[in-house]
């Protein structure tokens, strides 16, 4: 049974229970007490707001081990060769190693002279920072930075450069870790490869091309000094508005090499004396070609990728990927000459139509407006110019170049278009002019006012090997080869018969060419087609003589045979254009573009097999990986020096069958005669297997011809951007066809004389070219450009027969012993192989 605690025992627990009290009383009534207590709540606090202002949403440094910075997209051309490079930011990324390692010592004479000594953080430098950023407050002047270059790379890869004290406790805070997680040439890596050195330069490599025009390891001990003052602020020590500033802050960076021991006495006097050396502009890598073609190229590349980091990866301008297109460079040449030069002559004797554009010139620099308009020819010895004064009878002229010349009154004499008056009267200050040089001085020059476009394409891949979408795109960026939607004209007309031969019809089926009305209803009345010229009908017809004579009338009438819907539906498939039933779109009343149009040509050139026309033949990122198209795969032994004795490789093709490989064949072997005796006679003399068609719309407002031959097919139309007549006597075989001429001359020089393949099946037939009916007992004469009896393609059971008399079957029978005792008769297969066969 428990006791009762005694009366002493709790008089005791109640005394220590008071001493207690007693001692918190004194303790808490203590002004050193409350003083800590207050110091532990403001450490709190204090800790709490150093979270919220430095620590909180702080990046994590771990990405800096998988940064990649922005890099340029790079294009390659068809032989692997650089012809253009897509960039907001100029940079080459290189590895630590591959920088010499003076430069690496004249960037840390600059920045950060004890950067392999601290841990991110150079505490006298910071400390000195801060005390300038208080001394400074309500001055209006920026504070030293006091950075070391990790806290430049947390700075500039993670954090920004906002100008605060908490963004400089972050970045100390970053440039901490950032020495945990990386070396300290991992560090300088990243910090020589982002760093904004201005000219658009990002990265020693870059700013070695843009300041001196130079590879890094041409450099000298002067010129690296000199690029070790950039980050401070490249316009500070621009080398040509501010040469003096930017000699001295180059030396003061000689000294401090001098003085850390990175170089000797003689070498920092050696750099010393030498100028900055810079040069005014870069010359760039590469010769930047094929205008509109690469410009194609970025618009894809962009409508597939994005444009820049925020889209993804693999983005245009930051992307670093590598694109090899199909830019042919000899043929792209060809191609804009033979455009330019087509152009001219139809414009020349028309008149001046004004200046290029307009810009205005201020206490006399005249120079910086020039190079900002971006404008610069390169047709023959043409330079464009900015009109710069006036000295009696002559204008002064400036030039990209910085050099001057004068155009007197004499040379500039060509009439105004459409105002009247001279040219020379009509030119003011700070015109730019297109002008070529004559005797000394210069000759005024006419852009023409009349434009166009040109495509090639090789038909056995789709891939497009060159682009002119207009004069030049440094005047006119719009590119015309694929924006520009025309009226094809007669150039539909093959593609509307593939679709009558693809319904049974042949080319030896005789056509009726003569008036042709269509009832189109009440509101619309009857509708009566004509041919060009409105020349009269000329009666019954083969399909191939209204197709060599670009018969309108025979065309509706076919079109209206097989059916408008079936006509619109191959026109569809074949990558024209998207049309409602109605024969005038059989006429090529329908808009589409030359690019299409020459890629509908390279289907039937390559038997039918085709698909959407290709300037890219494939994308890699920036380490090698090809990221496009998809699921692709490289052709093996495609490349190998010589023949292994295997199989020949095949290129993996995405083409599938179009139109019938036979209604393909067919026709170009119909239009093979619009060369030979059609509208496109005058390229019969380049004496090669040619098929192809000339087109004429309505006023004329265009001109055009597409065709071509195994190899490569191209076509083009001449036309005013607003439509408009371009003159009665302008025709698809007068204007378009002979710019192609100019271009296959050279284009096909030295390339074997190629005959179209024919597809198995096709039946090659003796036929009168008039009448269409079978011939016994002669043959073609293919010295004869219109020989009364040629070779004509039929599917099999298609081809006209000459029915036999059973009265005839006895004497045959009879002949047939005499026949075999003497010289076998030439058969048709005979005369084929004769002629290297049919292919």
């Amino acid at each position: 049974m428990a006791s009762d605690p005694s009366p002493n025992s709790t008089t005791a627990t109640g005394r220590t229970s008071d001493r207690l009290r007693g001692g918190f009383a004194r303790a808490w009534s203590s002004r050193w007490t409350k003083a800590a207590l207050a110091l532990g709540v403001l450490g709190v606090v204090a800790i709490f707001a150093f979270w919220f202002a430095v620590m909180r949403d702080l990046p994590s440094v771990d990405t800096l081990r998988t940064y990649e910075p922005p890099l340029p997209t790079n294009v390659r051309g068809i032989d692997g060769a650089p012809i253009h490079s897509y960039a907001r930011e100029r940079r080459v990324e290189l590895s630590y190693a591959e920088y010499p390692p003076l430069l690496v010592k004249a960037f840390l004479a600059a920045e950060d002279k004890s950067f392999f000594e601290h841990h991110g953080v150079d505490y006298p430098g910071l400390a000195g920072a801060v005390y300038d950023y208080v001394t400074k407050l309500g001055t209006g002047k920026r504070a030293k930075g006091g950075s070391t270059i990790t806290q430049q790379v947390a700075k500039n890869l993670l954090i920004g450069n906002a100008y605060s004290p908490s963004r400089k406790l972050r970045e100390a805070v970053l440039a901490y870790k950032i020495e945990d997680t990386l070396t300290k040439p991992q560090i300088l890596e990243l910090y020589l490869n982002q760093i904004a050195l201005g000219r658009n330069a990002f990265g020693v490599e870059a700013a070695s091309h843009a300041y001196f025009d130079k590879e890094l390891d041409q450099l000298d001990l002067a010129q690296m000094a000199y690029l070790a003052i950039l980050p401070k602020g490249p316009s500070n020590y621009d080398p040509v508005r501010n040469t003096e500033r930017a000699m001295i802050r180059r030396n003061y960076v000689l000294n401090r090499m001098l003085d850390n021991g990175f170089i000797t006495r003689a070498q920092r006097d050696q750099a010393n004396a030498e100028p900055l050396g810079a040069v005014l502009r870069r010359t760039p890598k590469f010769q930047s070609v094929g205008g509109y073609f690469v410009e194609e190229v970025r618009r894809q590349l962009m409508a597939k990728f994005g444009e820049s980091a925020k889209d993804g990866p693999y983005s245009v301008y930051s992307g670093g990927l590598w694109v090899r297109t199909s830019f042919d460079a000899r043929l792209q040449d060809l191609a804009q000459q033979a455009l330019r030069d087509g152009l001219v002559r139809f414009d020349s004797g028309r008149g001046w139509n004004g200046p290029i554009r307009h810009v205005e010139i201020e206490d006399d620099n005249w120079l910086q407006p020039l190079l900002n308009s971006n404008i610069a020819l390169d047709y023959r010895d043409w330079v464009a110019a900015i009109v710069t004064g006036k000295d009696g009878n002559a204008w002064s002229l400036g030039f990209r170049t910085g050099k001057t010349g004068t155009l007197p009154r004499y040379a500039a004499q060509m009439a105004v278009r459409g105002k009247g008056g001279n040219a020379f009267g009509a030119i003011e200050v700070g015109d730019i002019i297109a002008v070529a040089p004559e005797g000394g001085q210069f000759a005024l020059r006419a852009i023409p006012k009349v434009s166009g476009a040109f495509v090639v394409e090789e038909p056995a891949s789709g891939r497009v090997l060159a682009m002119q979408g207009g004069f030049d795109d440094r005047l006119q960026a719009f590119n015309r080869a694929t924006q520009a939607m025309r009226q094809p004209g007669s150039t539909i007309k093959p593609i509307v018969y593939s679709a009558a031969l693809d319904n049974g019809m042949t080319p030896a089926s005789i056509i009726v060419d003569g008036p042709f009305c269509v009832y189109q209803g009440a509101r619309l009345g009857q509708k009566c087609f004509r041919n060009f010229g409105n020349s009269r009908g000329a009666g019954p017809h083969t399909m191939r003589w209204g197709i060599e004579q670009s018969r309108n009338l025979m065309t509706v009438r076919t079109a209206a045979q097989t059916g408008m819907p079936k006509v619109v539906a191959t026109i569809k498939k074949m990558g024209v254009g998207d049309y409602a039933p109605y024969l005038s779109f059989a006429l090529g009343a329908g808009e589409t573009t030359v690019g299409r149009m020459v890629n509908a040509y390279s289907i039937l050139a390559n038997n039918g097999k085709g698909g959407p026309p290709s300037l890219i033949d494939f994308v890699q990122d920036r380490h090698g990986k090809v990221i496009w198209p998809e699921n692709w795969r490289p052709c093996d032994r495609c490349n190998a020096p010589d023949w292994d004795g295997k199989p020949m490789p095949r290129p993996v093709t995405r083409q599938r069958q179009v139109l019938d490989a036979m209604t393909a064949y067919q026709m170009v072997h119909i239009t093979e005669g619009v060369v030979q005796r059609g509208t496109a006679v005058t390229l019969r003399d380049l004496d090669r297997p040619m098929f192809g068609k000339t087109g004429t719309n309505n006023g004329p407002t265009d001109v055009w011809f597409i065709g071509g031959t195994p190899q490569f097919v191209g076509g083009l139309y001449i036309g005013f951007d607003t439509p408009r007549n371009l003159g009665g006597a302008a025709q698809g075989g007068t204007l378009a066809a002979p710019i192609f001429k100019q271009f296959a001359v050279k284009a096909y020089e030295d390339l074997p004389k190629l005959p179209f393949r024919a597809p198995a099946g096709i039946r090659m037939v003796r036929i009168d070219r008039g009448s269409g009916r079978p011939v016994y007992g002669t043959w073609p004469n293919t010295d004869d450009p219109k020989p009364a009896v040629i070779w004509e393609a039929f599917k099999p059971e298609s081809e006209p027969r000459r029915a036999a008399r059973r009265s005839d079957a006895a004497p045959a029978a009879a002949a047939t012993t005499t026949a075999v005792k003497k010289a076998e008769a030439p058969r048709d297969s005979d005369f084929l192989q004769r002629q290297g066969g049919i292919y």
